[in-house]
């Protein structure tokens, strides 16, 4: 074989290869929520981009903290809490984003920071089995606490995030002196024994949405904490579950880049790529989980009546205690070991 036919054979071959030469590695909480997010998000954008994603899970920060201590992080976008992300950012294991690369000029206030582009908007919510209670199941956090008015068994989150709030409500702080009272000497005290009081009836402490969602699927609880669009799939799945906005926590998740992520400029331009409002508004379609960019309102994409379930629809928001991402910032490594200890007791 001639040089010159070498030398075109190898230009061929150039033209041939894989159109996805690059590839990204992408990690989130699994279930019915990664699907959405796969299939609305996460592979469309790759497509337009040109580019591979690659899947996989995991049960949150505290796994990505691991890799980076270790120097063996292998992955280049996170989905996290807001909570869990702010703390992240705090302690350096997460890289600062780029808002030249990343347009959040139509999103909502609040809902991005330095280290996490906010994904979607969604609330930890009070549910209960409706085989149980029917429609008049538990409508506060001092019901969930109250086992003689509800007998029935509950289940409650096994880390600190979204867990002390509902406790101090029960305890009667009002929803919007919730986090002045977390942050005063004795605060977190006061939610964890509130909590033990509990204990004695909560049957499962869950770790997942996925988890918590097949609770109540499959009738192991009567009543648990939770994530609104998770509870929305287990019902369409024939779950006998509901749940309420009121004093609910209006949080939102978020999409974030590793410290030392392998291919931290090409995550940049995917994290600017999903949260474009085509994508947001798609999003909904497999979860009740409302959008960060405001634009996807806007788009005729979102049926009316579906917006009214989504969290942040103006009524379901005004019901809701908002996360103070500044309390966990400072509190949370604290709140979490106080929490654990009671976990262990």
């Amino acid at each position: 074989m001639s040089r010159a036919t070498l030398a075109a054979c190898a230009a061929a071959a150039l033209l041939a290869a894989p159109a996805f030469a690059q590839e990204i590695t992408v990690v989130s909480f699994g279930g019915s929520y990664q699907e959405g997010q796969s299939k609305a998000l996460f592979q469309p954008a790759a497509k337009a981009m040109k580019i591979k994603v690659k899947e996989e899970t995991y049960t949150g920060i505290a796994d990505l903290r691991l890799k980076v201590k270790a120097g063996a992080v292998t992955w280049d976008i996170v989905a996290s809490g807001s909570g869990s992300a702010a703390r992240a950012g705090a302690e350096g294991i997460l890289e600062k984003l780029d808002y030249k690369v990343i347009d959040i000029s139509n999103f909502a206030p609040g809902l991005a920071t330095e280290y996490c582009v906010g994904g979607d908007v969604f609330s930890t919510v009070l549910a209960w089995n409706t085989k149980t209670y029917g429609d008049k199941g538990p409508q506060s956090w001092a019901d969930f606490w109250d086992v003689k008015k509800f007998p029935g068994k509950r289940a409650y989150r096994k880390g600190v995030a979204g867990a002390l709030e509902p406790a101090l409500m029960a305890d009667g702080v009002p929803a919007n002196k919730v986090y002045e009272v977390l942050s005063q000497p004795g605060g977190i005290e006061r939610a964890i024994k509130k909590i033990k009081e509990l204990k004695p009836h909560i049957a499962v402490w869950w770790a997942s949405g996925a988890q918590h969602a097949q609770l109540m699927k499959d009738g192991e609880v009567d009543m648990t904490t939770g994530w609104n669009g998770r509870f929305d799939v287990a019902a369409k799945d024939g779950g006998k579950v509901a749940y309420t906005f009121n004093q609910a926590l209006l949080d939102y998740d978020c999409f974030a880049i590793p410290k030392g992520a392998p291919n931290k400029d090409l995550a940049m331009k995917f994290l600017g790529e999903i949260s474009k409002p085509a994508y947001q508004a798609e999003f909904t379609k497999y979860i009740t989980y409302g959008p960060t960019n405001k634009k996807a309102y806007e788009l005729g994409t979102i049926d009316a009546a579906y917006a009214r379930r989504l969290p942040s629809f103006p009524e379901n928001a005004a019901r809701q205690l908002p996360i103070n991402l500044d309390w966990y910032a400072k509190f949370e490594a604290q709140a979490a070991a106080a929490y654990q200890n009671m976990l262990t007791e």
